[in-house]
């Protein structure tokens, strides 16, 4: 993502950093700049305020921002984004936030007004499927891009995670996959830095993770692009958290009711127990991972490899697999009719 607009040289002067906030503000209330030294190390945070106070401590207006700027500003680091930090900056009505690695280089800026949550975590978007169930609409068209509402499918899911501050995104991609890369670009009109990886051939629903060289983030968060959901990426990040898992499943409550009395027999004719027309819930997989980014060294190379691989290696293996059901709208856009229940459903759907 381009972090030039937030950014200022410590050697600029206090009247381009005013020409600067006026330009970038574009109707923000306190836009603020973040002043980086010849190293491109963050040294300092600046707005209109601290160049009035400067002012009026009598430094003019043509000295530079290494003057006026306020040196003891609050970041968070690459993998820490305390949630009751973030709420006592909202309480403040502080909006931004940058986000430094270890050499104090700016990595992020947290929009902690439009953000619903900041999620230190990178995602891989699966887009690579031909969508034959939907054909013909998929014979020139790859099923991300069938448009509901007016806009791709996966659009929604950018946005979605976006909205939850996850802004690292690679997209994996096969079939008519460079109408995915013409539309969304490097993503910054989505606030987001996206990334393609092309796969050569089927490597099933989590295979091409393989392929990819580097993540911004330690934790990973890989769901499918044909799903119309607004999931609450911060519930599943919080249960993830909280367990200490190395994985978690998003899942889908799905309820049966038996109309019958069900009776529960030992002995092969034993009666034990009965219920009368008793309800099941069970749990199904809603194609939304998160996870360690070392379980990447599990999945083989150039090989077929699903995410229920990936979760039956973790479980062999001892470590720590969760369900967290999603208790919000979630639709697997595969079939027609799905397709077409989609167009009714975004009219109601709030994100």
């Amino acid at each position: 993502m381009n972090f030039q607009k937030y950014l200022i040289s410590h050697k600029t002067t206090a009247r381009e950093a005013l020409r600067k906030l006026d330009s970038e503000a574009k109707g923000i209330v306190a836009p603020v700049l973040f002043v980086h030294d010849s190293d491109e190390k963050i040294v300092g945070s600046l707005t209109d305020g601290d160049i009035r106070r400067g002012l009026i401590n009598n430094l003019g207006i043509d000295d530079l921002v290494e003057n006026f700027m306020f040196s003891n500003f609050r970041y968070f680091t690459n993998d820490k984004f305390p949630k009751a930090e973030i709420q006592a900056f909202k309480a403040r009505n502080i909006r931004f936030i940058p986000v430094l690695d270890d050499t104090k280089k700016l990595i992020q800026v947290l929009d902690l007004q439009n953000n619903r949550a900041n999620i230190p975590a990178s995602a891989v978007i699966m887009a690579g499927g031909r969508g034959e169930r939907l054909m013909p609409l998929t014979n020139g068209t790859p099923k991300p891009m069938l448009k509901v509402g007016g806009k791709p499918i996966i659009e929604y899911n950018i946005e979605h995670l976006v909205r939850h501050g996850i802004t690292d995104i690679t997209i994996s991609i096969r079939y008519l996959g460079d109408q995915l890369i013409d539309f969304f670009g490097d993503g910054s009109a989505h606030q987001a830095n996206i990334k393609y990886i092309t796969e050569d051939k089927p490597l099933g629903t989590i295979g091409a993770l393989k392929d990819i060289k580097s993540f911004d983030q330690e934790t990973i968060l890989v769901m499918n692009s044909d799903l119309l959901t607004n999931v609450d990426f911060e519930q599943l990040h919080e249960a993830f958290l909280s367990e200490s898992a190395d994985m978690a499943v998003a899942t889908i409550p799905y309820d049966v009711n038996i109309p019958y009395a069900v009776m529960e027999l030992e002995n092969g004719n034993i009666v034990k127990s009965f219920k009368e027309k008793p309800k099941y819930t069970y749990y199904s997989n809603a194609g939304i991972y998160l996870f360690k980014q070392e379980l990447i060294n599990l999945i083989p190379e150039n090989q077929k490899y699903d995410a229920t691989d990936l979760m039956n290696e973790v479980v062999a293996s001892g470590r720590k697999l969760i369900a967290e059901p999603i208790l919000s709208y979630w639709l697997d856009i595969g079939r027609m009719e799905d397709f077409y229940k989609a167009q009714e459903d975004i009219k109601h759907l709030r994100f």
